[in-house]
């Protein structure tokens, strides 16, 4: 039974092994970043619908106009 050719060169499959190994690594190593850049641009997005909003009720702020808050007297 003739056997596998990575086993005639044990040296040639380790090589193989260390490249698979290194190549999973930078992977999950890019996985975790885009994870991480996307929890970011989410909480970004977030803190900028609070800005927006200004903390106030969900009708938010009316605005006077430039007008004064009272009426003037007759």
């Amino acid at each position: 039974m003739p056997r596998p050719r990575h086993q005639e060169h044990p040296m040639f499959a380790y090589e193989l092994h260390r490249m698979h190994h290194a190549e999973l690594v930078r992977e999950a190593a890019a996985q975790r970043l885009s994870r991480r850049a996307a929890a970011v641009s989410t909480a970004r997005g977030l803190r900028r619908l609070g800005r927006r909003s200004g903390g106030q009720d969900a009708e938010g702020r009316v605005g006077d106009g430039g007008r004064s808050r009272f009426v003037r007297a007759a």
